[in-house]
């Protein structure tokens, strides 16, 4: 079967991906350059500045929230690879404004290898850096062992939460604590109904044999143990959200963010009602939902589903959240 898929070279599907970025964002990216994507925020910047890295062919993320109040910089892969942690240490250190860097990870093999690497050559330099991981994912792993969790969507709000922050001249060490402490009070779980493919081979992530759906599924297509029939988008949502509130854990009188992350293919009609049901839902439980992100934010190609991400908010959290901020995959007015 022919790939339906619009592109030219398999081999070079990443650069072509930044080229475009670069033609399309030129109003806020500074330059893309031997995959790092640079906020043009970044030149002025007398504060902690943020990385991220990860593989591309999960737009926006990563590199879509490069911005002024998002993230410094961003270090692309290849489609769904680390990429080399020599061009992470570059980017670090064309980060730094003297101020120290936060160097935001996501929890999978890859990335977490060439992290440790990357901060290792930082120590070497002298440099002033601080690594937070996301690991969210609560299908493979029980919050005690929290390491061996994925990280999935959950990173995105972390990203503005961090960098308002730093905006306020908070210390590296401040803003690196804050980011820790959001990343500890949120839980993802993921739902797929069809699983991707690889934009270069046409090799399809995962399998779900003769089921519907499996609550549970990793974005690169590892299992989750929960293969079901079709559900309504309600009772989806209960199942989901009914486990993330028992793992943050929420409580009445409680405010939680949500976020409904589309995975590639599931349509903003679904999405919204999604949102709708889940707001329903924990409202029945006495627990306010204060902010949100709806809509595709960490996509795995053609998959579809969506990750439920639910995060224990306090105040802070919600000022930092309210700050203005602008990059092609997020705008906060």
């Amino acid at each position: 079967m022919v790939m339906k898929k619009f592109i030219n070279n398999p081999e070079t599907l990443a650069a072509e991906t930044l080229e475009g970025m670069a033609l399309a964002y030129g109003d806020l990216l500074d330059f893309v350059d031997g995959n790092i994507v640079v906020s043009k925020a970044l030149k002025d910047a007398d504060r902690v500045t943020i990385v991220t890295y990860g593989g591309s062919g999960h737009e926006p993320a990563q590199s879509g929230f490069v911005g002024d109040g998002m993230l410094d910089i961003s270090v692309e892969g290849d489609i769904f690879a680390a990429p080399n942690p020599q061009v992470i240490f570059e980017a670090v250190k064309l980060a730094d404004k003297g101020k120290g860097v936060l160097l935001l990870v996501l929890n999978h093999a890859g990335d977490m290898l060439a992290g440790n690497m990357v901060m290792k050559m930082c120590e070497k330099a002298g440099m002033k850096v601080r690594k937070v991981v996301t690991q969210e994912d609560i299908s493979n792993a029980p919050r005690s062992n929290s390491d061996d969790r994925r990280g999935l969507a959950g990173a995105i709000p972390l990203y503005h939460i961090a960098a308002a922050a730093a905006k306020e001249g908070k210390s590296l060490d401040e803003v690196a604590d804050l980011a820790q402490r959001y990343a500890d009070s949120m839980a993802t779980i993921a739902v797929a109904a069809r699983c991707a493919t690889h934009p270069a081979t046409g090799a399809e992530f995962g399998d779900l044999g003769d089921v519907d759906m499996e609550i549970g599924m990793g974005q690169h297509g590892e299992g989750g143990g929960g293969r079901q029939p079709m559900k309504t988008a309600k009772e989806t949502i209960e199942i989901m959200a009914n486990a993330l509130v028992k793992d943050i854990p929420l409580k009445s009188g409680d405010k939680a963010f949500v976020m409904i992350n589309g995975s590639g293919a599931t349509t903003l009609m679904e999405q919204f009602i999604l949102y709708k049901d889940c707001v329903h839902y924990l409202e029945g439980l006495g627990i306010k939902v204060v902010a949100n992100m709806v809509g595709e934010i960490l996509t795995v190609q053609e998959q579809a589903g969506f990750q439920l991400n639910i995060a224990k908010w306090d105040d802070e959290f919600l000022r930092l959240w309210n700050t203005p901020a602008w990059s092609y995959g997020f705008f906060k007015a």
